[in-house]
């Protein structure tokens, strides 16, 4: 690997694009996806939408929350989303400047509020996912109502409503719950479409960019970049997961950790101090892998490689 390809990647990064890394082995070519974390806008923020912004942050989400109360728009009841919007949510709508990538979650205070940002929506770009809280009652009569304002039925039926996976959710949490699951949905079935549009290379699963794990690399002195291809079983981590590490033991990233990392660790220092490359074949359903109080049962396979100029 180049450090000119590294450096690609992370000023795409800059730029909030997608960048792709192509990696070659002797079962095939496959491919490792770099895209910035998508955007979750959460409107409204009320007691569901806490749930939803605090378990959307762990995904990997870039949640923003909008809300048009000061008392319930401020980072003290959402310490983990990037951006708290505090404005009525139409202008705040045409301030985030909805795009294709981006999910949306409408889950205001009642029928008034869930219709103005659904009017504007449907009246720019349309987002990834387009979710809306509320009883197949209230939704049918909402639609009826932007039918008769000349907005297009087939487009409001494309929307996720009711929202969130039907697994019998009642408190906000476990609501909250239900919405996160059909969010995991949503970018599992859009990323496995991109699978197929992009020709016979398999795309690897992870897609994370880790800053400080690139910049790492892109540093002089020798590096080695290790990199999960594929898994079978139970894992700790899913392919495309990565880490690197230089000849001292210094490094960045995980592809697992415990005895899954351990055991590349003396290699990957000894390819970034002399060069080379290899796939290594990493076993958990061994006994050792019990005895060291492994939960998972699967296997790897990790590339091995030295980073060069």
């Amino acid at each position: 690997m180049r450090r000119s390809e590294i450096k690609r990647i992370l000023e795409a990064a800059a730029q909030g694009r997608t960048e792709y890394l192509n990696i070659e082995t002797d079962q095939g070519s496959c491919v490792r996806r770099f895209q910035p974390a998508q955007r979750l806008i959460v409107l409204g923020g009320g007691h569901i939408s806490q749930p939803v912004c605090h378990i959307g942050a762990l995904l990997g989400f870039d949640v923003t929350v909008v809300d048009d109360r000061p008392a319930f728009a401020n980072y003290e009841r959402f310490p983990e989303v990037s951006k708290v919007v505090c404005e009525e949510f139409r202008p705040a709508i045409r301030g985030l400047q909805i795009h294709g990538e981006d999910y949306v979650c409408v889950v205001t205070r009642g029928h008034q509020w869930d219709g103005d940002c659904l009017r504007e929506i449907l009246s720019g770009t349309r987002p990834s996912y387009l979710g809306m809280i509320g009883s197949k009652r209230r939704v049918k009569g909402l639609y009826e109502v932007l039918e008769s304002e000349g907005f297009d039925r087939k487009l409001l039926e494309q929307i996720h409503s009711p929202i969130g996976l039907a697994i019998g959710a009642v408190t906000p949490e476990e609501i909250a719950v239900s919405i996160c699951a059909e969010l995991i949905e949503h970018r599992r079935m859009t990323g496995k479409q991109e699978t197929c549009r992009e020709a016979s290379d398999r795309v690897l699963e992870q897609t994370n960019v880790d800053l400080p794990l690139l910049e790492f690399l892109t540093e002089e002195g020798p590096r080695a970049m290790m990199l999960v291809l594929q898994t079978r079983g139970s894992t700790p981590a899913v392919s495309g997961a990565m880490m690197a590490i230089d000849p001292i033991g210094r490094n960045r990233g995980t592809i697992g950790g415990g005895c899954s990392e351990a055991e590349v660790l003396t290699l990957a220092r000894q390819i970034a101090r002399d060069g080379g490359r290899e796939i290594v074949p990493i076993d958990m359903t061994n006994e050792a892998a019990a005895e060291e109080g492994m939960a998972c049962g699967g296997t790897m396979e990790v590339l091995i490689e030295a980073v060069t100029d």
